[in-house]
C-alpha cells in the first residue's frame, strides 16, 4: 500500500489533474499545505455577502463550480458546507483544514459570480456612498436595506454569537459595516488582476 497516497486529505485531486482555472492563483509561500484561520474566515465572508447579494447564492456556487470544472473539488452542498464550517466562527465549526487547492477553487468561484453581479455591486456602493454623504439612514434605500438584512441574517444564524471574533459584532451597525465591506472586496474582485490580487491579500501577514 503506498502510505503516502492513503494521506492525501479528503481524497483530494491530484496536481497534474487539476483545472487549469487554478493555476491562475499562485501559491502560497507557507509551510502548511492548509489554509490559515484568517484565510478560512475570510473566504466564508466573502461567499456569505454573495448569498446576502442574491437569492439561491448556493446553488449558484454549486453552478459555477461546474461550469468551472472544479466538481472535482466542490462535489456537492454537503462537501460545500463542510469546506466553509473550517471558518472558526461557525456554529457547526469542523476541526478540519481547508486545503490551498479548496480555498482556490472557493476563490475562483467567488470571483467569477462577483464578476457577473459587478454592475449590482457597483449600483450599491455608490448608493452607500452618496446615502452618508446625505446622512441619510442606510436603511431607507430599500435594495440596500435588502441585501444588509440578508447578510445580517446568514451571519445571526450560522456563526457561533460566544466566539470572540463575533461577539465583536453584536451590533446591526457593526454587521452593516462588515457587509459593506465585503461588497468593496467582491467588487475589487473583479478588476484587473483582481482575483489573483484577493487571492494573495488572503495570506497578508501568513506568508514565512
Amino acid at each position: 500500500m503506498n502510505v503516502s497516497a492513503s494521506l492525501t486529505p479528503f481524497n483530494s485531486p491530484t496536481q497534474d489533474s487539476l483545472p487549469m482555472v487554478l493555476d491562475t492563483l499562485p501559491d502560497p509561500a507557507i509551510a502548511s499545505k492548509t489554509c490559515p484561520r484568517r484565510t478560512r474566515l475570510q473566504i466564508d465572508l466573502i461567499l456569505l455577502a454573495i448569498e446576502a447579494l442574491e437569492l439561491g447564492g448556493s446553488e449558484a456556487i454549486l453552478t459555477f463550480a461546474q461550469e468551472l470544472d472544479l466538481k472535482g473539488i466542490v462535489k456537492d452542498r454537503v462537501n460545500l458546507w463542510r469546506m466553509r464550517s473550517s471558518n472558526p466562527l461557525r456554529r457547526a465549526h469542523i476541526r478540519r483544514p481547508l486545503t490551498i487547492i479548496e480555498a482556490k477553487a472557493l476563490v475562483v468561484i467567488a470571483c467569477y459570480i462577483a464578476r457577473r453581479l459587478t454592475v449590482v455591486i457597483r449600483q450599491l456602493l455608490m448608493i452607500c456612498q452618496q446615502m452618508e454623504e446625505k446622512q441619510i439612514p442606510l436603511e431607507q434605500n430599500l435594495r440596500l436595506s435588502n441585501y444588509l438584512e440578508r447578510f445580517r441574517a446568514h451571519f445571526k444564524s450560522r456563526m457561533n454569537a460566544r466566539r470572540s471574533g463575533v461577539l465583536a459584532l453584536t451590533s446591526d451597525a457593526k454587521l452593516d459595516e462588515l457587509a459593506i465591506n465585503l461588497l468593496g472586496q467582491l467588487l475589487f474582485c473583479t478588476g484587473t488582476a483582481g482575483m489573483q490580487r484577493f487571492w494573495i491579500s488572503l495570506f497578508d501577514g501568513e506568508v514565512e
